[in-house]
Formats: C-alpha cells, structure tokens, sequence
C-alpha cells in the first residue's frame, strides 16, 4: 500500500470512465461534527478529497461494479449525505441514493489518465457536493481495471477508503440472491457520542494551554524557515521510502530494546532533528483516531481528530510518554477544549505529523490489489508529514509550500530524519530487550 497523490500515482493509460450515483430529496438534519464543520465551512473548492485506488482482480462489467457501489453507498450514512451552506456552520441531511450513470471523460492524445482523473475529482468529490464522491474506471485493455474511489474528506479518513474498498470488493462478489450487507453505524451516531462525553479535565486543559502558549497561541507550526506564506502557495510533495522491511526490524529491535515500539523512536528521531536543526522541542498537530471502540472499525467517516505532540528529550522512552500524552490529549471533545480560542487556531506553517500502521489496523488489502492512497493536489501553507508502515517497510510522503525557504528547510530536516532513521535501524544490539509496554 503506497501513499501518493494523483500527479504522481501510478495509473495506466486507457479509458476513464466515472459513476456517480443518483441523489433525491433530503430527510432530516444529521449533526455536523467539529472537524467536518471545520473542513466544510472553508467552501467550495477542489482538492478537498482523498482516495483510494487499486487494481480489480478480473475483467467487469460496469453495470455489475455500479450495482456493488451503490450497495456501497447505501451501507454506508456519511455516504448518503450531503452539505449545504448554512449560518453559522453548514448543515447535513440524508438523502436517498439510487443508481446513476457512467460518463466516459476523454484524454486526449498528449494527456496522462490522472491528469484528467485529478479533473474530475476536483469537480465532483466537493464539501457541497451531490453527492462528494464518484467511482471512477480505468480500462487499459491489459485484463486488469483499476478502480479509484474518491470522496470529500468531510465523509472519509484514510480506514474509511480501506472499509469502502473492501465492502466494494464484497458486494462485487456477492452471488446472485445473497443478501446484501447491513448497514454499518453511521458516523452521525459517533459525533452524537462525542458530544455527549464528559468535559476534558482541568489538566488536559492545561496542557493544550501550554503548548499552543508556547507556539504564540496557535497550532504548532514548522520550526524552520518557510517563506512568504500570506497566502497558500503551490505544494510541493515528496515521497521517500524510508526504511525497507529488514530495516524496520532493526528499528523495532532498537525500540523493543528501550522497551517502547516503533512510534516512539521515530518521535524521538524528530525530536533529536529538530533540536539540532532548530534549536527546539519538536511541537507538532497530531491526528489521533477516534474509533474508541470495535463496534467503529467497520464504519465509514471522519474518525480523525487532532491532537498536539510535544517531545523535548529524545530518549525513546521519553518520547513514548510523549506520544502516550498526545493520544490523551486527543481524546476529548475539540470544540469544547478550543472554544477559547474561536475554533482550532491554524497559522501559515502549522506542522502535522501523521502515523499510520497498516499492519495493525482491523481491515487488511491483499496486496495483488496494488492498491494506493490517493491525494489530491492543492495550495498549501503548511507542512504535513505522513508515515505509511506495509510489509514492505516504512515510507513518508511529506507536503509542503512551494518557497526557496520551505525547500531548503524541509529538505534538510527530512535528509536528517531519514539518515537518523537508517542509523538506530542499523545500531547494534549488545544489552537484552526490555519488554514492551
């Protein structure tokens, strides 16, 4: 499973062909969580999406994969709703969902697929649209299509494309008679939870308090030079492959070793970049899962909240207290720990950092599918970092502003990083292990 985005996916060429299904009436109000009012309420716009693609198994008809993705939908309440503006926030309501039609979308000579995939994307998969999602096909004529699904992020995280990708497949199956599968718990029913738990205590109060007092009174931003960044610039994305899969047994030894796991020494491998680079702690946004318990794994939605890291030693164990802190600090209700603030209080380069081990989440891809995450191109004024971990080792993806600034410095911490990295993976071992905890 790779992470990429559309201008530099790997698509084949052939014919492209979207789906969208039909959307009538609307039913009554659903609640808005946080981060989808937050996402939504910037408007409008393209590359507001994520997606999924990866390689069919045998030839299809479209009428039959059209079937399987409206049962897809249907399964699925963030998929049968829709935005609209609204005052102070946007509103959502469920609508009824039925089958739609395939448009064929031409590329011509001289054009690559993604280049017109990233199109049409851009032009359907929107905060308001009706609906924000489209199933896409590629036919090469080599007896394997590939499938992208893209949806707005206000309905999807990237778990969620993993559990459309694989309710997909399963409908696709489905023998003709079998019944259908069940709806899944709507992510409406997660933000009612959400907002139905207790106030986050005095001290995680405090410490949010604390560390955005810290960052000047905003999210964490990127401790080095970015440029001019008044206004979102071109992005720039790399995508580096870090580690390969032995290499990631000699960084899991090294962990298990200080008896942490991996997250941790990769924490404190930014920490001990950025304190040598910088000259600061490493202070970053966070994302934190939200499925709290099992009954969320197979449902679709925005389980991503945000959190805040601070690590100021880079000792493992010191970092795993880090990160244990940032995973609590997540854990309670935004809108009420950020009220003071009017909201999550963004600035021109706000830093995230966000982790993701495949191998430990619920919903697995075979990997014949060769299936990818899919973002979209878009301005940016800030630095996001993703860690993809597969069976094939531990990748990143880094995004960042298009500047001589930001090129120079994000060049030269994630040089530092990926060099650290590769060091612990390769240090030699001579004191036991020490349990995990």
């Amino acid at each position: 499973m790779r992470l990429t985005n559309v201008a530099r996916m790997g698509l084949p060429q052939g014919r492209l062909y979207s789906y969208t299904v039909e959307v009538t009436g609307g039913g009554d109000p659903i609640p808005v969580s946080f981060d989808q009012a937050r996402h939504v309420g910037a408007g409008e716009r393209p590359g507001s999406w994520m997606a999924i693609a990866f390689c069919l198994p045998t030839d299809a008809t479209q009428r039959r994969l059209a079937q399987a993705w409206v049962a897809v939908v249907r399964r699925h309440g963030t998929l049968h709703s829709v935005f609209s503006p609204g005052d102070p926030q946007p509103s959502l309501h469920d609508v009824e969902v039925g089958p739609g039609e395939w448009r064929e979308h031409e590329v011509a000579p001289g054009r690559l697929t993604r280049d017109v995939l990233r199109e049409v994307l851009d032009a359907g998969c929107t905060p308001y649209g009706r609906p924000s999602h489209r199933l896409c096909l590629v036919e090469s004529g080599d007896g394997r299509p590939v499938v992208v699904i893209g949806a707005d992020h206000a309905h999807v995280d990237m778990w969620s494309l993993l559990v459309v990708l694989r309710d997909l497949l399963a409908e696709f199956r489905r023998p003709a008679g079998a019944a259908a599968l069940p709806p899944a718990r709507g992510f409406e029913e997660h933000t009612l939870e959400l907002e139905s738990r207790p106030r986050a205590p005095a001290d995680v109060r405090e410490r949010w308090h604390e560390i955005l007092g810290a960052c000047g009174g905003v999210m964490p931003c990127f401790p080095l030079p970015l440029g001019d960044l008044a206004e979102p610039v071109a992005e720039v994305v790399e995508v580096r492959d870090v580690l390969g899969s032995a290499q990631v047994s000699g960084l899991v030894a090294f962990g298990r070793a200080h008896g942490v796991r991996l997250l941790p020494v990769v924490v404190a491998a930014m920490t001990e970049v950025t304190a040598e680079l910088a000259g600061q702690p490493l202070r970053a946004v966070f994302p934190v899962h939200s499925r709290y318990d099992a009954g969320w794994h197979d449902s679709v939605g925005w389980f991503i909240t945000n959190s805040v890291v601070e690590s100021t030693d880079p000792d493992p164990v010191a970092a795993g207290e880090a990160v244990k802190e940032a995973m609590r600090l997540g854990s309670w209700a935004l809108a009420d720990v950020l009220a003071s603030y009017g909201g999550m209080p963004a600035a021109p380069g706000m830093f995230a950092i966000s982790w993701l081990d495949l191998g430990r989440l619920p919903v697995t891809t075979d990997p014949a599918l060769a299936a990818q995450f899919v973002g979209a191109v878009t301005r940016t004024d800030g630095v996001m970092l993703w860690f993809v971990l597969n069976e094939s080792g531990l990748h990143l993806r880094c995004r960042y502003p298009e500047t001589p600034e930001a090129h120079h410095s994000v060049g030269r911490w994630l040089d530092a990083l990926v060099a650290r990295l590769r060091t612990l993976a390769a240090t030699p071992l001579t004191e036991p292990s020490v349990r995990v905890t």
